[in-house]
């Protein structure tokens, strides 16, 4: 009931207003994504979020914050964070992805994530980008 609801107040906002739905909120409900909807333009705060992946194409305007994220077992080729991709406490993600882009500070923390080389994490962040590896699980 509460997600007709819901999306009966999203289709009128797009439609009507031109506002479209949270990303999350299509997401998590198994609503097409347009090319629009894959570009966040703010922070994208997963914090104790229960999602398993993220969509293919997403690009994330400041901060990507993956903490507390159990069920998180993959990130999506091609991933592009413009600042900050903070990564702790996700228990089930073992890796990282081809052509990962961080702007800013690639933020490791307690989470399983594989060995990766000095050159491969500074390919993932550029020149100008930081990294921080606290420690393993």
């Amino acid at each position: 009931m509460k997600h007709n609801i819901l999306k009966n107040i999203f289709d009128f906002l797009e439609n009507e207003e031109n506002i479209r739905a949270p990303f999350m909120w299509k997401w998590l409900n198994n609503e097409p994504l347009t090319e629009d909807d894959l570009h966040i333009n703010g922070d994208l705060d997963l914090t104790f979020s229960n999602i398993e992946s993220l969509p293919e194409g997403l690009k994330v305007g400041r901060n990507l914050i993956l903490t507390f994220c159990e069920n998180i077992s993959s990130l999506p080729e091609g991933l592009i964070v413009r600042v900050n991709l903070i990564v702790e406490d996700c228990s089930q993600l073992y890796s990282l992805p081809k052509g990962l882009k961080v702007g800013g500070t690639l933020y490791i923390g307690t989470s399983p994530l594989g060995e990766y080389s000095e050159g491969e994490l500074r390919n993932m962040v550029g020149d100008d980008g930081y990294l921080k590896r606290i420690h393993y699980l």
